[in-house]
Parts: structure tokens; sequence; C-alpha cells
């Protein structure tokens, strides 16, 4: 018997274009109808993940921000792990002696500084999850100096440069001067500060603490490496046809792909075999 359902978002529960793959609310109401819990799982920001919980009609706490913020509303988190505002901008001067682009994610808005690079490639990384109609950019010309009189104490940091290899200095400078951290590039042009201990496989754990729900009783469905964990640890762990092969040999259920309706068929498929929570707690009171 599960009771938590915890589904990945870009590359899972959404299409390659970005959309909703068909059937998926319905889906979701079948599960929830079984009394099952439903969440997202995500590295994005909670204001996109909101909009595509609302188009769901799904108002349960979502797990966003890699695990770095937990709530139902923007204003009432029950979990919410920040880089200190202090070491938000020493992080901040450091990056600025690179020629990448730095955007500080927080729930209610992101700020980052002007960098022009040629072509669209970095501009697509960067506000492909982004809407700013429910999510507020802000892009100035030296952030270090905006940090001065305006501190911010973001649940992440994201960094975006053309090169590769760039990246990779970033990275162990970050991590050579700095404690309580950790970053990891999680795209080809991409990379990410976050609080130490910060993972989606923490903030699953923090839900289903909160819902009073052990961790065998959950299925989570995921796509990328960065899901393994949750996948690894849930009862039953799912891997979506289009995941790299690491995240298959992890799993115990392979799905269809993002493209061909994999979630909505996982939960039909899997799901028609279990009965109501409540009706499986009546049998056990007659017996």
């Amino acid at each position: 018997m599960y009771r938590l359902l915890a589904i990945n978002v870009d590359g899972t529960l959404l299409r390659s274009n970005g959309r909703l793959q068909s059937g998926t609310k319905e889906a979701i109401d079948y599960v929830r109808a079984k009394e099952v819990y439903v969440t997202l799982i995500t590295r994005r920001h909670f204001a996109s993940t909101k909009k595509i919980a609302k188009a769901l009609k799904l108002d349960s706490l979502l797990i966003t921000h890699n695990g770095g913020f937990i709530s139902q509303d923007l204003d009432n988190p029950i979990y919410v792990k920040r880089i200190k505002e202090e070491k938000t901008f020493n992080i901040v001067q450091v990056l600025e002696n690179f020629k990448c682009s730095i955007r500080l994610q927080h729930e209610k808005f992101s700020i980052g500084n002007r960098m022009r690079f040629p072509g669209n490639l970095i501009a697509k990384a960067m506000f492909g999850s982004g809407d700013p109609l429910f999510y507020p950019m802000q892009f100035v010309d030296s952030l270090g100096d905006h940090l001065t009189d305006n501190p911010v104490a973001p649940p992440k940091i994201e960094v975006f440069s053309q090169s590769e290899n760039e990246l990779t200095i970033i990275k162990e400078t970050i991590l050579e001067h700095f404690r309580d951290i950790q970053v990891s590039i999680t795209e080809p042009h991409k990379l990410e500060v976050t609080p130490f201990g910060v993972s989606k496989l923490s903030g699953l754990k923090v839900l289903a603490n909160q819902l009073n729900i052990p961790l065998h009783e959950t299925v989570v469905i995921g796509d990328s490496l960065d899901d393994i964990e949750i996948i690894e640890s849930a009862g039953l762990g799912v891997a979506m046809w289009n995941a790299p092969k690491e995240v298959k040999f992890a799993a115990d259920w392979i799905t269809r792909s993002n493209n061909m309706n994999g979630v909505s068929y996982m939960i039909k498929e899997h799901f028609r075999k279990q009965q109501r929570i409540e009706f499986l707690n009546q049998i056990k009171i007659g017996k």
C-alpha cells in the first residue's frame, strides 16, 4: 500500500515541449480518489511549480528549489533552508570575477546581473522555467553593489556560462572558499549553489515526516540523475523511459517516456490494484 506519490516535473510530468502530458490531471484525480497524497518534487522555484500544480488542481505541499523550500503557499513554508545573506554576498563577489550570469533564486523573485552572451543558448536556459507574471525577475549592472543595500538570503544561486570548463573552475573555487554549501553542475551550461544537505531526498523525508508516512509507503517518478536518490529510497521507484540508463538501473519500475504519457500510464497501471486506504483500514479493523 502506497500513501504518497512524488512526481518530478521537467522530463517527467511535462512533455519535451514543456506542456503537461495528456491525461495527467485525470490520472492524478484517480490516484487522489484512492487517498494517496500527491506532490511535485523539482529543482524549479515555488512560483513556477505552483502554476503547474494549479493546472492539475493540486493543492498539496510542494517540494521545490531542489528540496530547499517546501510549502503549500508562498508565505507559509513548512521547511525552508537558505544561503545566509553575508555568505550570498561573498559568493557573488567571487562569481563576479568570472564571465558568467548569476541569478539569486528566492521563492518570491529572482535577481541577477546583466551579462550578454552571443546567441540565445544561455537566455533559453535562464528563462525556460520562469514566468515574469508569476515570478518577478530583476537584472542589475552590479549584483554585488545591489546586495550591499538590498541583502538577499536565497534557497539557491544559479550560475550560467558558455564555457563548461569555466563552470568547473567556478565550482572548485567556491568549494575551496566556502563551507556549509554544495555546488553541482546540473546542465552543460548551468551550475547551482545550495545550502549543505539540501536535496530532493532531504525534501522528500521532510514531507513524509510531516504527513507521518514512512518512505517505504511512497512512490517516486523521475527521469534525471538527481532523482536517483529518491527513486532508490522510495517504496517504489519509477524511472521514465527517457531517463538516462543510470536512473533506469536504480528504478523498480520503468514507465513510458514523457512524450508517451508515461506518468498517467504508470499511475493507472499500478494504482488500479490498490484500494482506498480508508477501506483497507476498515478491513483490518473487521479482522
